[in-house]
């Protein structure tokens, strides 16, 4: 049989040859995701992307499926328990995200700290005002949940604006570009520090509704939360509480608990609230990335059997 990649994803014609460079002995296909051939799907052993509908031809007994290369850094859709089971092998997109989500992440911050949010809606009444209250970035403390790519990055380019910069995962290890970086379990201690608490985690069962009552209190008065990891992350309703107070003064979200964010939910109508609809990571130079990460892994797969990239740990489900 011929060993088989499906990618249900779009490619350029450099792309494909990318991979099938990459690739000796095995063929390309590409499928689509919104209405996949799960003929062409029973015969793969790698498959690039997902789709749904898929999960019972690729986890069957016959499917030669041994490798899922997503498109995206989250994974928490997939069938997760049935792949480890199946002993598939799954590899996600983490790290192509990091600059276009930095510069999303600072663009809140711009916004917020120099009043551009309200400018904007003044410029469309033709209103010529300002409060006096702008503010800047020099001197700010960012703390950043999630010390990973995107973490760091935001690290990185918060030197520049010499910004104090405040880390938390789950080790606490050292991470270049911050100046001290605290275990999960000291959250609250991290966010009292910080005049932003930028929430960049991935949706586990761990991560799930971290981000809630206790937390918005336990942060600063007058400081922003912002959000481009995970919707169901955050509390919705204690967020629009600490906003309502007064105790957070806005929120940049790019992510919600429900997606599409409904018309009628009160965070469309909060002038403290910037909200960006779950499209932080896109970028014209998103494929090539992907691509990239996919095309070292294939290396690593042909000589060891298993990728060497952003191999997904199913314990942790990241």
């Amino acid at each position: 049989m011929t060993k088989s990649i499906v990618c249900l994803q779009k490619l350029s014609h450099r792309q494909q040859d990318l991979i099938r460079n990459a690739a000796p002995g095995y063929t390309l296909t590409l499928g689509d995701g919104k209405a996949p051939d799960l003929a062409q799907l029973a015969e793969a052993e790698i498959v690039i992307g997902w789709g749904k509908g898929i999960s019972d031809t690729l986890l069957s007994a016959e499917s030669p499926l041994r490798w899922v290369q997503t498109w995206s850094a989250g994974v928490e859709k997939l069938p997760l328990a049935a792949m480890e089971n199946k002993g598939i092998l799954l590899t996600n997109a983490s790290g192509v995200h990091a600059e276009p989500i930095t510069a999303v992440i600072f663009g809140f911050m711009l916004l917020f700290t120099r009043n551009l949010h309200t400018a904007v809606r003044n410029q469309l009444n033709r209103k010529w005002h300002s409060e006096g209250s702008e503010s800047e970035l020099t001197g700010k403390t960012a703390v950043i949940a999630g010390t990973g790519s995107i973490g760091s990055e935001t690290a990185r380019i918060a030197k520049a604006f010499r910004m104090t910069t405040i880390g938390v995962s789950r080790s606490g290890k050292p991470v270049e570009g911050f100046d001290e970086v605290y275990t999960t379990d000291r959250l609250q201690d991290a966010v009292s520090q910080g005049d932003f608490l930028i929430n960049t985690l991935p949706l586990t069962d761990e991560t799930r509704l971290m981000f809630g009552a206790d937390i918005f209190a336990a942060c600063k008065q007058g400081s922003y939360y912002i959000n481009i990891g995970r919707g169901a992350t955050t509390d919705t309703q204690a967020l629009m509480d600490a906003l309502n107070s007064g105790h957070l003064a806005g929120a940049g979200l790019d992510v919600f608990e429900t997606e599409p964010l409904p018309g009628d939910h009160p965070l469309w109508g909060m002038e403290q609230v910037i909200i960006t609809p779950h499209c932080a990571g896109v970028t014209d130079r998103y494929a090539d990335r992907v691509v990239e990460i996919f095309t070292e892994n294939m290396k690593s797969y042909l000589k060891s059997g298993t990728p060497s990239r952003n191999l997904v740990d199913y314990s942790r489900q990241y």
